[in-house]
Protein backbone atom coordinates (compact mmCIF):
# COMPACT_ATOMS: atom_id res chain seq x y z
CA UNK A 1 0.00 0.00 0.00
CA UNK A 2 1.82 3.19 -0.70
CA UNK A 3 1.24 6.52 0.52
CA UNK A 4 -1.09 9.35 -0.64
CA UNK A 5 0.24 13.31 -1.35
CA UNK A 6 -1.52 15.25 1.37
CA UNK A 7 -1.33 19.24 0.22
CA UNK A 8 -1.63 21.40 2.94
CA UNK A 9 -2.75 25.22 2.37
CA UNK A 10 -2.34 27.82 5.65
CA UNK A 11 -2.04 31.48 5.47
CA UNK A 12 -1.29 33.87 8.33
CA UNK A 13 1.46 31.61 9.12
CA UNK A 14 4.35 33.82 9.98
CA UNK A 15 7.60 33.28 11.34
CA UNK A 16 6.73 34.53 14.69
CA UNK A 17 3.25 32.69 15.13
CA UNK A 18 2.15 29.79 17.36
CA UNK A 19 -0.05 27.43 17.57
CA UNK A 20 -0.87 27.31 14.10
CA UNK A 21 2.56 26.84 13.10
CA UNK A 22 3.12 24.16 15.46
CA UNK A 23 0.09 22.17 14.51
CA UNK A 24 1.01 22.17 11.03
CA UNK A 25 4.73 21.12 11.83
CA UNK A 26 3.31 18.64 14.39
CA UNK A 27 0.46 16.72 11.80
CA UNK A 28 2.67 17.38 8.40
CA UNK A 29 5.57 15.24 10.61
CA UNK A 30 3.09 12.64 11.54
CA UNK A 31 1.49 12.18 8.43
CA UNK A 32 5.20 11.36 6.85
CA UNK A 33 5.78 8.79 9.46
CA UNK A 34 2.67 7.35 8.98
CA UNK A 35 3.85 6.66 5.92
CA UNK A 36 2.55 9.72 3.19
CA UNK A 37 3.74 12.36 1.82
CA UNK A 38 2.60 16.21 3.13
CA UNK A 39 3.60 19.12 1.41
CA UNK A 40 2.59 22.59 2.65
CA UNK A 41 2.08 25.68 0.93
CA UNK A 42 2.34 28.81 3.23
CA UNK A 43 2.52 32.86 2.10
CA UNK A 44 5.41 34.48 2.17
CA UNK A 45 7.76 37.21 1.43
CA UNK A 46 9.20 35.82 -1.92
CA UNK A 47 9.35 31.74 -2.92
CA UNK A 48 10.66 28.80 -2.06
CA UNK A 49 10.79 25.39 -1.02
CA UNK A 50 12.86 23.32 1.24
CA UNK A 51 12.57 20.18 3.17
CA UNK A 52 11.84 19.90 6.86
CA UNK A 53 10.74 17.36 9.50
CA UNK A 54 7.07 18.08 8.28
CA UNK A 55 7.86 17.59 4.74
CA UNK A 56 8.01 19.30 1.39
CA UNK A 57 7.56 23.39 2.78
CA UNK A 58 6.64 25.43 -0.30
CA UNK A 59 6.40 29.44 -0.37
CA UNK A 60 4.23 31.55 -2.17
CA UNK A 61 4.93 35.35 -2.24
CA UNK A 62 2.12 36.51 -0.11
CA UNK A 63 -0.03 39.90 0.57
CA UNK A 64 1.34 41.51 3.67
CA UNK A 65 -1.63 42.62 5.91
CA UNK A 66 -1.32 45.94 7.69
CA UNK A 67 -1.31 45.63 11.52
CA UNK A 68 -0.90 42.38 11.91
CA UNK A 69 2.19 42.20 12.54
CA UNK A 70 3.73 40.37 9.92
CA UNK A 71 0.57 38.16 8.57
CA UNK A 72 0.49 37.13 4.87
CA UNK A 73 -2.52 35.61 2.81
CA UNK A 74 -2.19 33.55 -0.38
CA UNK A 75 -4.25 36.13 -2.71
CA UNK A 76 -3.25 35.13 -6.15
CA UNK A 77 -5.72 32.18 -7.04
CA UNK A 78 -3.86 31.54 -10.61
CA UNK A 79 -0.35 30.55 -9.36
CA UNK A 80 -1.60 28.74 -6.23
CA UNK A 81 -4.06 26.61 -8.54
CA UNK A 82 -1.08 25.86 -11.27
CA UNK A 83 1.10 24.93 -8.24
CA UNK A 84 -2.07 22.08 -7.28
CA UNK A 85 -2.24 21.17 -10.62
CA UNK A 86 1.56 19.99 -10.70
CA UNK A 87 1.68 18.80 -7.45
CA UNK A 88 -1.50 16.57 -8.55
CA UNK A 89 -2.34 16.08 -4.70
CA UNK A 90 -4.59 12.53 -3.41
CA UNK A 91 -5.95 14.80 -0.21
CA UNK A 92 -6.41 18.28 0.05
CA UNK A 93 -6.18 19.98 3.45
CA UNK A 94 -6.88 24.03 4.42
CA UNK A 95 -6.44 26.09 7.22
CA UNK A 96 -8.02 28.65 6.24
CA UNK A 97 -11.42 30.01 5.35
CA UNK A 98 -10.59 33.44 3.95
CA UNK A 99 -8.59 33.97 0.47
CA UNK A 100 -7.96 30.25 0.34
CA UNK A 101 -11.82 29.00 0.41
CA UNK A 102 -12.07 28.34 -3.65
CA UNK A 103 -10.14 25.63 -3.24
CA UNK A 104 -11.96 23.59 -1.77
CA UNK A 105 -14.37 23.87 -5.40
CA UNK A 106 -10.97 23.54 -6.85
CA UNK A 107 -10.66 20.14 -5.67
CA UNK A 108 -14.32 18.91 -6.10
CA UNK A 109 -13.63 19.88 -9.94
CA UNK A 110 -10.12 17.95 -9.90
CA UNK A 111 -12.16 14.89 -7.90
CA UNK A 112 -9.35 15.42 -5.04
CA UNK A 113 -11.29 14.78 -1.91
CA UNK A 114 -10.63 17.76 0.17
CA UNK A 115 -10.62 19.43 3.99
CA UNK A 116 -10.92 22.28 6.20
CA UNK A 117 -9.59 22.68 9.38
CA UNK A 118 -11.14 25.40 11.18
CA UNK A 119 -9.11 26.83 13.87
CA UNK A 120 -11.23 29.32 14.98
CA UNK A 121 -14.84 30.29 15.16
CA UNK A 122 -15.72 32.80 12.47
CA UNK A 123 -18.35 34.75 14.94
CA UNK A 124 -16.08 34.75 17.43
CA UNK A 125 -13.05 36.18 15.80
CA UNK A 126 -15.65 38.74 14.37
CA UNK A 127 -17.03 39.69 17.45
CA UNK A 128 -13.19 40.21 18.85
CA UNK A 129 -13.02 42.62 16.09
CA UNK A 130 -15.79 44.53 17.78
CA UNK A 131 -19.00 43.58 15.44
CA UNK A 132 -22.09 43.16 17.68
CA UNK A 133 -23.04 39.72 18.81
CA UNK A 134 -25.80 39.32 16.31
CA UNK A 135 -24.15 40.81 12.95
CA UNK A 136 -21.49 38.70 13.94
CA UNK A 137 -23.77 35.71 14.38
CA UNK A 138 -25.22 36.34 10.68
CA UNK A 139 -22.05 36.91 8.76
CA UNK A 140 -20.50 33.83 10.48
CA UNK A 141 -22.93 31.69 9.17
CA UNK A 142 -23.22 32.53 6.06
CA UNK A 143 -19.52 32.62 5.81
CA UNK A 144 -19.76 28.82 7.45
CA UNK A 145 -22.47 27.35 4.87
CA UNK A 146 -20.36 28.51 2.21
CA UNK A 147 -17.04 26.47 3.76
CA UNK A 148 -19.13 23.51 4.52
CA UNK A 149 -20.40 23.43 0.90
CA UNK A 150 -17.08 23.79 -0.40
CA UNK A 151 -15.53 21.29 1.00
CA UNK A 152 -15.82 17.25 1.41
CA UNK A 153 -15.79 17.63 5.34
CA UNK A 154 -15.29 20.16 7.90
CA UNK A 155 -12.57 19.38 10.87
CA UNK A 156 -13.21 20.89 14.71
CA UNK A 157 -10.88 20.41 17.03
CA UNK A 158 -13.30 20.78 20.01
CA UNK A 159 -17.25 20.69 20.60
CA UNK A 160 -17.25 24.55 21.04
CA UNK A 161 -15.43 24.87 17.51
CA UNK A 162 -17.78 22.55 15.51
CA UNK A 163 -21.38 23.99 17.18
CA UNK A 164 -20.99 26.75 14.83
CA UNK A 165 -21.27 24.02 12.36
CA UNK A 166 -23.75 22.47 13.57
CA UNK A 167 -25.96 25.85 13.93
CA UNK A 168 -26.32 25.86 10.72
CA UNK A 169 -27.31 22.44 9.64
CA UNK A 170 -23.89 20.97 8.36
CA UNK A 171 -23.53 17.59 8.02
CA UNK A 172 -20.01 16.79 6.69
CA UNK A 173 -18.49 17.86 10.34
CA UNK A 174 -15.54 15.51 11.71
CA UNK A 175 -13.73 16.08 15.17
CA UNK A 176 -9.99 15.52 15.11
CA UNK A 177 -8.42 17.05 18.88
CA UNK A 178 -4.86 18.76 18.25
CA UNK A 179 -2.28 17.60 20.55
CA UNK A 180 1.23 18.27 22.87
CA UNK A 181 4.48 17.42 22.92
CA UNK A 182 4.62 15.31 26.19
CA UNK A 183 8.83 14.74 26.51
CA UNK A 184 9.24 18.41 24.81
CA UNK A 185 7.66 19.62 27.60
CA UNK A 186 7.05 18.21 31.25
CA UNK A 187 7.33 19.09 34.87
CA UNK A 188 10.64 18.05 34.82
CA UNK A 189 12.08 21.10 33.37
CA UNK A 190 10.93 23.36 35.97
CA UNK A 191 14.32 24.92 37.32
CA UNK A 192 14.85 27.18 40.22
CA UNK A 193 16.80 29.27 38.80
CA UNK A 194 14.64 29.75 35.65
CA UNK A 195 12.02 31.00 37.81
CA UNK A 196 14.42 33.52 40.13
CA UNK A 197 15.34 34.87 36.77
CA UNK A 198 11.48 36.65 36.59
CA UNK A 199 10.04 36.43 40.67
CA UNK A 200 11.40 36.74 43.92
CA UNK A 201 10.35 34.54 46.89
CA UNK A 202 7.04 34.68 47.88
CA UNK A 203 5.61 36.14 44.38
CA UNK A 204 3.29 34.60 42.23
CA UNK A 205 4.54 34.23 38.75
CA UNK A 206 2.08 34.54 36.11
CA UNK A 207 2.86 33.04 32.09
CA UNK A 208 1.00 34.42 29.20
CA UNK A 209 2.02 32.61 25.68
CA UNK A 210 -0.08 34.70 23.03
CA UNK A 211 0.11 36.94 19.72
CA UNK A 212 -0.28 39.92 21.15
CA UNK A 213 -3.26 40.61 18.68
CA UNK A 214 -6.80 41.56 18.84
CA UNK A 215 -8.53 38.52 18.75
CA UNK A 216 -6.27 36.71 21.98
CA UNK A 217 -7.22 39.68 24.06
CA UNK A 218 -3.97 39.80 25.91
CA UNK A 219 -4.68 42.60 27.88
CA UNK A 220 -7.08 40.88 30.04
CA UNK A 221 -3.79 39.42 31.44
CA UNK A 222 -2.42 42.93 32.42
CA UNK A 223 -6.11 43.69 34.11
CA UNK A 224 -5.65 40.22 35.88
CA UNK A 225 -2.28 41.63 37.10
CA UNK A 226 -3.54 45.12 38.26
CA UNK A 227 -6.40 43.44 39.78
CA UNK A 228 -4.34 41.05 41.72
CA UNK A 229 -1.91 43.42 43.09
CA UNK A 230 -5.17 45.61 44.09
CA UNK A 231 -5.93 42.56 45.91
CA UNK A 232 -2.72 42.46 47.87
CA UNK A 233 -1.56 39.63 46.10
CA UNK A 234 2.47 40.16 45.13
CA UNK A 235 2.29 38.76 41.13
CA UNK A 236 4.66 39.18 38.14
CA UNK A 237 3.74 39.05 34.92
CA UNK A 238 6.11 37.59 32.21
CA UNK A 239 5.02 37.84 28.14
CA UNK A 240 6.08 35.51 25.78
CA UNK A 241 5.00 36.65 22.46
CA UNK A 242 4.71 39.54 19.63
CA UNK A 243 2.08 41.20 17.50
CA UNK A 244 0.78 44.46 16.96
CA UNK A 245 -0.37 45.10 20.54
CA UNK A 246 2.87 44.94 21.99
CA UNK A 247 3.50 48.22 22.20
CA UNK A 248 0.34 49.64 23.78
CA UNK A 249 0.59 46.59 26.05
CA UNK A 250 4.26 48.36 26.87
CA UNK A 251 2.91 51.58 27.61
CA UNK A 252 0.30 50.50 29.54
CA UNK A 253 2.58 48.40 31.87
CA UNK A 254 4.62 51.46 32.18
CA UNK A 255 1.67 53.77 33.00
CA UNK A 256 0.16 51.26 35.68
CA UNK A 257 3.59 50.61 36.74
CA UNK A 258 3.04 46.86 36.84
CA UNK A 259 6.13 44.21 36.83
CA UNK A 260 5.60 42.69 33.37
CA UNK A 261 8.55 41.19 31.32
CA UNK A 262 7.83 41.40 28.00
CA UNK A 263 9.97 38.75 26.27
CA UNK A 264 8.58 38.67 22.72
CA UNK A 265 8.86 35.79 20.31
CA UNK A 266 10.61 32.92 21.61
CA UNK A 267 11.93 30.89 19.21
CA UNK A 268 13.75 28.15 21.42
CA UNK A 269 10.72 25.66 22.57
CA UNK A 270 12.75 24.24 25.15
CA UNK A 271 13.12 27.85 26.77
CA UNK A 272 9.66 28.29 26.37
CA UNK A 273 8.65 25.26 27.62
CA UNK A 274 11.21 26.06 30.72
CA UNK A 275 9.21 29.09 31.56
CA UNK A 276 6.13 27.35 31.33
CA UNK A 277 6.92 25.01 33.87
CA UNK A 278 8.57 27.87 36.03
CA UNK A 279 5.26 29.51 36.12
CA UNK A 280 2.83 29.22 39.08
CA UNK A 281 -0.67 30.10 36.47
CA UNK A 282 -0.55 30.08 32.64
CA UNK A 283 -2.72 32.86 31.34
CA UNK A 284 -5.19 32.06 27.90
CA UNK A 285 -7.23 34.74 27.87
CA UNK A 286 -8.37 34.45 23.94
CA UNK A 287 -12.20 34.27 23.82
CA UNK A 288 -12.11 32.72 20.38
CA UNK A 289 -9.72 29.75 21.03
CA UNK A 290 -10.97 26.74 19.51
CA UNK A 291 -8.48 24.49 21.12
CA UNK A 292 -5.21 26.68 22.93
CA UNK A 293 -2.05 24.81 22.42
CA UNK A 294 0.02 27.33 24.59
CA UNK A 295 -2.02 26.84 27.31
CA UNK A 296 -1.48 22.69 26.46
CA UNK A 297 2.01 22.97 26.38
CA UNK A 298 1.98 24.66 29.73
CA UNK A 299 0.12 21.87 31.34
CA UNK A 300 2.13 19.80 30.19
CA UNK A 301 4.59 21.47 31.77
CA UNK A 302 3.13 20.55 35.44
CA UNK A 303 1.20 24.02 35.22
CA UNK A 304 -2.18 24.85 35.27
CA UNK A 305 -4.13 26.93 33.46
CA UNK A 306 -6.49 29.90 33.77
CA UNK A 307 -8.80 30.66 30.29
CA UNK A 308 -11.41 32.58 28.91
CA UNK A 309 -14.95 31.11 29.44
CA UNK A 310 -15.91 31.92 26.00
CA UNK A 311 -13.24 29.80 24.45
CA UNK A 312 -13.06 26.53 24.20
CA UNK A 313 -9.85 26.14 26.55
CA UNK A 314 -12.89 25.00 29.70
CA UNK A 315 -13.32 21.71 27.60
CA UNK A 316 -9.81 21.80 27.30
CA UNK A 317 -8.52 22.34 30.75
CA UNK A 318 -11.33 20.42 32.51
CA UNK A 319 -11.02 20.38 36.16
CA UNK A 320 -7.41 20.86 35.97
CA UNK A 321 -7.41 24.82 35.50
CA UNK A 322 -9.08 27.57 35.97
CA UNK A 323 -12.01 29.56 34.26
CA UNK A 324 -13.20 32.93 33.93
CA UNK A 325 -15.43 35.60 32.18
CA UNK A 326 -13.61 37.89 30.01
CA UNK A 327 -12.76 40.66 33.08
CA UNK A 328 -9.26 41.08 34.89
CA UNK A 329 -11.21 41.00 37.93
CA UNK A 330 -12.49 37.29 37.26
CA UNK A 331 -9.07 36.57 36.05
CA UNK A 332 -7.96 37.33 39.03
CA UNK A 333 -10.28 36.15 41.25
CA UNK A 334 -9.88 32.60 39.54
CA UNK A 335 -5.73 32.88 40.06
CA UNK A 336 -6.29 33.10 43.86
CA UNK A 337 -8.52 30.43 43.75
CA UNK A 338 -6.13 27.95 42.03
CA UNK A 339 -3.16 29.27 43.67
CA UNK A 340 -4.58 28.24 47.46
CA UNK A 341 -4.42 24.49 46.07
CA UNK A 342 -1.61 23.00 47.23
CA UNK A 343 1.55 23.26 44.74
CA UNK A 344 1.75 19.16 43.92
CA UNK A 345 -1.45 18.48 43.68
CA UNK A 346 -2.60 21.07 41.22
CA UNK A 347 0.70 20.51 39.04
CA UNK A 348 0.11 17.07 38.87
CA UNK A 349 -3.28 17.37 37.74
CA UNK A 350 -2.38 19.61 35.09
CA UNK A 351 0.09 17.60 33.93
CA UNK A 352 -2.31 14.48 33.98
CA UNK A 353 -5.25 16.40 32.72
CA UNK A 354 -2.47 17.30 29.15
CA UNK A 355 -1.71 13.39 29.14
CA UNK A 356 -4.78 12.84 27.36
CA UNK A 357 -3.50 14.71 24.17
CA UNK A 358 -0.50 13.04 22.11
CA UNK A 359 -0.14 13.85 18.75
CA UNK A 360 0.00 10.45 17.98
CA UNK A 361 -4.09 10.11 18.71
CA UNK A 362 -4.22 13.31 17.16
CA UNK A 363 -2.04 12.37 13.55
CA UNK A 364 -4.85 9.52 13.45
CA UNK A 365 -7.84 11.44 14.17
CA UNK A 366 -6.52 14.11 11.28
CA UNK A 367 -5.98 11.00 9.19
CA UNK A 368 -9.06 9.47 9.22
CA UNK A 369 -10.77 12.81 8.65
CA UNK A 370 -8.92 11.83 4.98
CA UNK A 371 -9.99 8.09 4.66
CA UNK A 372 -6.68 7.57 5.33
CA UNK A 373 -4.32 4.98 7.23
CA UNK A 374 -1.15 4.37 8.44
CA UNK A 375 0.87 2.75 5.91
CA UNK A 376 4.32 2.44 7.64
CA UNK A 377 4.42 1.97 11.97
CA UNK A 378 7.36 3.02 13.58
CA UNK A 379 8.10 0.18 15.80
CA UNK A 380 10.74 1.24 18.00
CA UNK A 381 13.15 -1.71 18.48
CA UNK A 382 16.13 -1.18 21.00
CA UNK A 383 17.72 -5.02 20.25
CA UNK A 384 17.77 -8.35 20.16
CA UNK A 385 15.69 -8.69 23.67
CA UNK A 386 12.88 -6.77 22.36
CA UNK A 387 11.54 -9.15 19.81
CA UNK A 388 12.95 -12.45 20.19
CA UNK A 389 13.74 -14.49 17.23
CA UNK A 390 11.87 -17.28 18.06
CA UNK A 391 8.21 -16.27 18.94
CA UNK A 392 5.93 -13.42 18.35
CA UNK A 393 5.76 -9.66 19.42
CA UNK A 394 2.37 -8.80 20.06
CA UNK A 395 2.49 -4.86 18.68
CA UNK A 396 -0.65 -3.68 17.57
CA UNK A 397 -0.05 -2.06 14.35
CA UNK A 398 -2.63 -0.58 11.60
CA UNK A 399 -0.88 -1.08 7.76
CA UNK A 400 2.75 -2.13 7.02
CA UNK A 401 5.86 -1.42 9.53
CA UNK A 402 8.87 -0.90 8.59
CA UNK A 403 10.89 -2.40 11.64
CA UNK A 404 14.84 -2.44 11.52
CA UNK A 405 16.02 -5.55 13.26
CA UNK A 406 19.75 -6.47 14.00
CA UNK A 407 19.30 -10.09 13.16
CA UNK A 408 17.91 -11.45 9.66
CA UNK A 409 14.64 -13.12 10.91
CA UNK A 410 11.13 -12.65 10.08
CA UNK A 411 9.33 -12.50 12.70
CA UNK A 412 4.85 -12.92 12.75
CA UNK A 413 3.52 -10.07 14.64
CA UNK A 414 0.41 -10.58 16.41
CA UNK A 415 -2.33 -8.17 16.93
CA UNK A 416 -4.75 -5.88 14.84
CA UNK A 417 -3.37 -5.57 11.58
CA UNK A 418 -5.33 -4.22 8.04
CA UNK A 419 -2.82 -5.97 5.71
CA UNK A 420 -0.13 -8.95 6.06
CA UNK A 421 3.06 -7.64 7.64
CA UNK A 422 6.42 -8.82 7.04
CA UNK A 423 9.44 -7.60 9.17
CA UNK A 424 12.65 -8.45 7.68
CA UNK A 425 16.21 -7.87 9.22
CA UNK A 426 19.45 -7.57 7.04
CA UNK A 427 22.33 -6.27 9.64
CA UNK A 428 23.99 -8.96 11.11
CA UNK A 429 23.59 -8.92 15.19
Amino acid sequence: MSGLRIVRLANFVAPASGGLRTALRELGAGYRAAGHEPVLIVPGERAGEHESEQGRVITLPGTLLPGTGGYRVLTDRRRVAELLGRLAPDRIEVSDRTTLRWTGEWARRARVPAVMVSHETADGVLRTWGLPEKVALRAADALNSRTAHAYARVVCTTEYAEREFIRIGARNVVRAPLGVDLEGCHPGLRDPAVRERYARVGEVLLVMCSRLSVEKRPGTALDALAALRRRGTQAVLVVAGDGPLRARLEQQARAQRLPVRFLGYVADRGQLAALQAAADVCLAPGPAETFGLAALEAMACGTPVVASASSALPEVVGPAGGVAQDTGEAFAVAVTELVARPGDERREAARARAECFGWGAAVDAFLQAHDAVRVRAEVPLRGAADVPPQGAADVPLRGTADVALRGAVEVPLRGTVDVPIRVTGRDAV
